[in-house]
């Protein structure tokens, strides 16, 4: 089963330049060599962490987003652990949760609207409705009723 992943991994300040770009080629010789491949590359640069790893104060972040199975995803984990340049690593799968949430809200939308049409208002919501949704209108007749019984 293929799924995307995000896989962060922060580089000792101690390596050069060529040697993140040759630890990026080795990861993406992984990738090609399992059947993935490499969506995205970003590199975040030298930063300073948030704690000490080791006697590390700062790291160079790199993020990949990879596009493969879970196999290939321990392989690259199980690897990055032997690598002496790698401080610290996390992969994240990141797919399908973000297209569930999107398919939700959309249809919480299309609900929503529809409600509101069959209620004779406008399906989108006005300023200065209530937080929670359409404004409750018999919340005034309740208060005039309230006030003709005094």
């Amino acid at each position: 089963m293929s799924g995307k992943y995000e896989l962060v991994y922060i580089v000792s300040p101690d390596a050069t330049d060529d040697q993140v770009s040759d630890l990026h080629t080795q990861v993406d010789g992984i990738v090609r060599r399992m059947g993935g491949r490499i969506e995205k590359t970003d590199n975040w640069g030298r930063r300073r962490l948030a704690y000490d790893i080791g006697r590390h104060k700062e790291g160079t972040y790199v993020l990949e987003v990879i596009d493969g199975s879970g196999d290939l995803m321990k392989e690259i984990d199980r690897r990055l652990k032997v690598f002496d340049l790698v401080i610290r690593h996390l992969v994240v799968r990141v797919d399908e949760d973000q297209d569930v949430i999107e398919r939700r809200r959309a249809k919480r939308g299309q609900a929503s609207s529809r409600r509101r049409i069959a209620r004779g208002l406008p399906p989108e919501r006005q300023p200065g409705e209530g937080q929670r949704g359409e404004p409750d209108d018999d919340r005034d007749d309740r208060f005039d009723m309230a006030e003709d019984l005094r």
